[in-house]
């Protein structure tokens, strides 16, 4: 049997921007094969268009499209929403995945690929974004030194009522360090996957964006610290309402 969403919860929504019609089916075959609901766009422009009306759970995303540069659309996409952004790529070079991924993209996928490899990225990617379920709505605000975490909106607020709409990959690993404070937590427990490559510069990337958005020093970082050879440790101590 296919292993539908429950008809009592809504289907998440993805939107597939792919020019190739032949790739663009076979995406959103697989994901209607598994319960989602999904929409196919051709180019950035019709895309961006939709998304005034209705935003989706995901959006996956190819960087060659006829339009506009890839990289281009998932900053937009970041910057107006806060959908989860999967890239799905023909452009396998390491410089292309840590810019898709600085500029608000939460997975890479590198053309040809196994569908069911980008089910199970795809339904990563929501599972992170939803925070852990009815236990994470229970435990909403995370509040540290000057900051509170709104889990459940992927929003960071400083003291003087300023707001930063993080992404779904942003929000993960800064939960991942709240939930754990004064722990030593290792790059396969920050992305949540095991065996994780040792070239693989994801988790590199999002400690990055979060030390720019709450250190003083990025380069000199007190709440985020490198455990060499271990991982990060997030320092500060962690109030929950």
């Amino acid at each position: 049997m296919t292993p539908h969403a429950d008809a009592a919860t809504p289907a998440p929504l993805v939107y597939v921007v792919e020019d190739d019609d032949a790739v663009s089916k076979l995406v959103v075959a697989a994901l209607r094969e598994f319960g989602f609901a999904t929409e196919a766009f051709r180019n950035g422009t019709a895309l961006l268009r939709r998304l005034q009306t209705e935003r989706p759970d995901l959006c996956i995303v190819d960087l060659g499209l006829p339009d506009m540069d890839g990289i281009d659309l998932v900053r937009q996409v970041a910057a107006v929403s806060s959908s989860g952004v999967l890239i799905l790529t023909a452009r396998g070079h390491t410089v292309d995945r840590v810019i898709g991924l600085e500029f608000g993209g939460d997975d890479y996928m590198v053309k040809p690929f196994e569908p069911r490899e980008l089910v199970a990225r795809v339904r990563s990617i929501l599972r992170r974004r939803a925070g852990g379920g009815a236990a994470g709505h229970q435990r909403r605000y995370a509040s540290f030194l000057e900051w509170t975490l709104d889990c459940a909106a992927n929003i960071l607020r400083a003291a003087d009522g300023s707001e930063h709409l993080l992404g779904t990959a942003e929000t993960h690993v800064l939960r991942a360090f709240v939930e754990r404070p004064h722990q030593i937590l290792t790059r396969e427990q920050l992305m949540g996957q095991r065996d994780l490559s040792p070239l693989d510069r994801s988790i590199d990337v999002r400690i990055s964006r979060l030390r720019r958005k709450l250190e003083v020093d990025p380069q000199n970082p007190k709440i985020i610290k490198t455990v060499y050879g271990s991982g990060y440790l997030f320092s500060a101590a962690v109030t929950w309402s």
